[in-house]
């Protein structure tokens, strides 16, 4: 029980006497789409720049391509809505890995004290990397 009190302790701040569970607010967008006052701060999650998108229209704050999925996973997948499921458990197992575990807890100090926008240029961001890191990073 002590180990579970310790790991949650990072996630709570204390508010007079009681505490306060504090929760990430990380949300996914397209990177095609215009940029919003209300974004925080605005992070491309793929590993190949989206087509026909300037740096000055992307608008991006950081490109965190470590963190995106392997192209055999990529390519595999194919933003196929069927094998969605598949795609978050074989990524997630991709997470794990030293260099994509240290870009996602990059992310996770990001959006540790501020709202993170991710950003992909899938046309579906629902069922994209994006996507899942978000529900990680919103845990």
């Amino acid at each position: 029980m002590q180990a579970i009190a310790s790991e949650v302790a990072h996630d709570v701040e204390p508010i007079g006497d009681r505490a306060m569970t504090k929760k990430s607010d990380v949300r996914v967008r397209r990177v095609y789409e215009e940029a919003k006052d209300d974004d925080g701060l605005r992070v491309l999650v793929d590993r190949i720049w989206p087509r026909g998108v300037t740096k000055a229209k992307a608008a991006l704050d950081e490109w965190c391509k470590d963190v995106a999925p392997s192209t055999r996973l990529r390519k595999w997948y194919g933003h196929d809505s069927a094998k969605f499921s598949e795609f978050t458990r074989r990524y997630s197992v991709e997470l794990k890995q030293v260099k994509r575990g240290r870009a996602l807890e990059h992310l996770r100090q990001m959006a540790d004290d501020r709202r993170l926008t991710l950003l992909t240029g899938t046309k579906d961001s629902e069922i994209s990397e994006a996507a899942v890191l978000a529900r990680i990073l919103n845990r």
